[in-house]
């Protein structure tokens, strides 16, 4: 008799190999026709397969139902993403970016990236009830960074400006220090503010940066130490950004300081001078390792969403949370980086990028990461029950509306605008076409008459060929004076093309411009016929 083993771990790996080798297949389809991102469709797949649906896929069953057991795993699967996404995203941002555009940076984390918090922590008061607004500043904190998961999947190159992606990516790696105010909820803003200087700023963001730069270096200087000495091998090199991250997320997270930041600094400073990142883009490796990450860690967030806490829990409809997602989405961001808009140079000199970078602060893994450190910072004695109970169904419900809002709107978007662009330039083509009508191979090309190079004005007038077929003037040479409307047209378009090899306009006719454009005005034509200088075209015609 056949046993079949339908243990979790099988039930796991069928689910996220087969998602990845059948979406894999149709992946440039998803994207570039329908318009869907990876993360969005990995967490569909997820919400599909998991417990409210076919029950596959379910991370409850895995730590028995328990839910601290959950919550200590959502901790960690979040900690390593981010972790080795932050480090690449540190790798491939330019030489020295983060110094070269520190201002733009400064600009990002600290005023906009607090009135974010604020604002975010006070509509959060406004919607969840019976919340003080401290512990509204808890669950803020934990939808105000910018996630690096969803910024690096979703912000590609081919969508935005290489400029602006730069800066979005900068900012999302290095905002983690500043997830971390207020995450410890005390009786007062006083004593707030005075734990967060000397815990959170000196001892883990600081601490951090300086820990992350010296690993950098050191590794950097390794680096190319063995391999000027052809000590190290392919595979190893490209496998070098991963290891350097989990030794940093080991090390960093045993003295208490803050590891996801750490490892970002590794990154910068592990490619300062920009050789490991160009040695590294080489190959495909660090878009592999994310694109597998994005897949797992969406398909085990689809998994673990709090349905059931969505509708009247802790007196938290549904209603609430759509209007507390709108709110965010419009208002956490998008005013402040448009207000600071003139201080950040990538963006300073176009709306349209400042509008982009303002409404693109996705909330991803980064707030799911959030949410444990918060349940670990909220005391365990009943009294901030209510807030404990609360943080996780709201933000993963401002999770689920950016992945959604921002997966979508960002791909159509610029798929719009790039076709809006295709389609002015082609119907713009279809006015008049520069190139002449085929000539018979040995056929003679239709002659001009000389008169013409004394009257600008009549010669520009028979370029473009609006004498009629009875008028045509006579070359003297035997041709009928009756000349066809084509034969003018293309004797002036010959003209036009061989004027340019003398004029010098780039071996094309001066006349002959990229599509869309028009020909030169009678102005054009009379300067370029003044000039004794130039070979007039009547003439050059006729040469020919």
């Amino acid at each position: 008799m056949v046993h079949l083993d339908i243990s979790e771990t099988s039930q796991v790996l069928s689910v996220i190999g087969g998602y990845i080798c059948i979406v894999g297949l149709v992946s440039f389809f998803l994207k570039e026709k329908m318009f869907m991102s990876e993360p969005l469709v990995a967490l569909l797949i997820g919400v599909a397969f998991g417990p409210i649906g076919a029950d596959i896929f379910n991370p409850f069953r895995w730590v028995g139902y328990d839910q601290h057991q959950l919550e200590s795993l959502s901790f960690q699967v979040s900690r390593i993403v981010i972790a080795i996404q932050v480090l690449f995203t540190g790798i491939s941002l330019p030489k020295a970016y983060c110094w070269r555009h520190r201002l733009s940076l400064f600009v990002l984390l600290i005023p906009v990236m607090t009135c974010a918090w604020f604002v975010s922590a006070l509509l959060v008061w406004a919607f969840i009830p019976n919340l003080t607004f401290l512990e509204a500043l808890v669950v803020g904190s934990c939808v105000t960074p910018t996630d690096p998961v969803l910024a690096n999947s979703i912000c590609k190159e081919k969508y935005v400006p290489l400029e602006v992606r730069n800066i979005i990516l900068a900012e999302a790696g290095a905002n983690d220090g500043l997830g971390f105010p207020f995450l410890n909820p005390v009786s007062s803003l006083g004593e707030a503010i005075g734990q967060w200087f000397y815990n959170v700023l000196l001892y883990q963001i600081l601490l951090s940066v300086l820990i992350g730069a010296v690993i950098g270096y050191i590794a950097r200087r390794c680096l190319k130490y063995c391999e000027g000495r052809n000590l190290i091998d392919r595979e190893s090199f490209l496998a070098f950004g991963v290891a350097l991250t989990f030794f940093t997320v080991g090390w960093v997270g045993i003295i208490g300081s803050d590891d996801i930041l750490c490892c970002f600094v590794v990154g910068n400073s592990l490619t300062w001078d920009d050789w490991f990142r160009i040695r590294s883009e080489e190959d495909s490796f660090q878009e592999v390792i994310d694109m597998l990450l994005n897949s797992a860690v969406f398909l085990y967030i689809g998994a673990v969403i709090p349905w059931n806490e969505f509708g009247n829990y802790w007196d938290i409809t549904p209603w609430r949370l759509v209007l507390l997602g709108i709110t965010v989405m419009l208002a956490r961001r998008l005013p402040w980086v448009l207000l600071a808009k003139k201080f950040i140079p990538p963006i300073s000199s176009s709306w349209k990028d400042a509008l982009f970078t303002g409404y693109f602060g996705p909330i991803g893994v980064g707030a799911v990461f959030y949410i444990e450190v918060a349940h670990h910072a909220i005391p365990d004695d009943g009294t901030r029950e209510r807030l404990r109970a609360v943080v996780a169904p709201v933000v993963y419900f401002m999770v689920l509306t950016s992945v959604i809002v921002h997966g979508i709107t960002i791909p159509i978007g610029k798929s719009m605008q790039h076709t809006l662009t295709l389609t002015r330039s082609k119907s713009g083509a279809q006015f008049i076409s520069r190139l002449p009508p085929p000539v018979p191979f040995g056929g003679a090309l239709p002659t001009h008459d000389t008169n013409a190079t004394s009257e600008p004005k009549e010669a520009s007038a028979r370029d473009v060929g609006v004498h009629d077929d009875a008028t045509a003037p006579n070359s003297g040479t035997g041709t009928p004076a009756a000349f066809s409307r084509t034969n003018t047209l293309s004797m002036s378009r010959t003209n036009t093309m061989t004027q340019g090899v003398h004029w010098g306009e780039n071996t094309v006719g001066h006349s002959v411009q990229s599509s869309g454009r028009t020909s030169p005005s009678n102005n054009d034509s009379t300067s370029h016929s003044s000039n004794p200088n130039l070979v007039q075209p009547s003439t050059h015609a006729m040469v020919q």
